[in-house]
């Protein structure tokens, strides 16, 4: 399987799906004109990852704001890690939030409640953005 390179602009995060390394990084911001066809390849590239390879898998968030669908879509990539824990795979979730951004901390601790794989909440300073 290949990476996945999405490059981000003002609505919409970018996205870094490296294969060799088993990691998805996602960053910026997250209210685009249509999510679903922006989630869908990263989707695919998950499920792909997690049937095609025992390496574990390791997503790192940074997203600065996000709307009601990328929640969505965020869920539907969290499901999929759920499911590969619970069938004994190792993955695991950094949730990265600037210090003065309650608001996404606070959605990063709600997602944390409905999953049982790791999933690690850091704040870091706002100037190191």
């Amino acid at each position: 399987m290949q990476d996945l390179i999405v490059q981000g602009n003002e609505s919409t995060p970018s996205i870094h799906a490296q294969w060799q390394e088993g990691c998805l990084a996602m960053w910026g911001d997250s209210y685009p004109e249509n999510p679903f066809e922006l989630y869908r390849p990263v989707i695919k590239w998950v499920e792909s990852f997690l049937a095609d390879s025992e390496r574990p898998l390791m997503l790192r968030i940074e997203l600065l704001y996000v709307n009601t669908s990328t929640i969505r879509s965020l869920m539907e990539i969290f499901d999929r890690l759920e499911a590969a824990h619970g069938k004994g795979r190792e993955v695991s979730l950094q949730w990265w939030y600037e210090e003065e951004n309650e608001r996404v901390a606070e959605l990063a601790e709600e997602f944390r409640e409905d999953y049982l794989f790791p999933f690690d909440i850091i704040a870091k300073p706002e100037s190191s953005v």
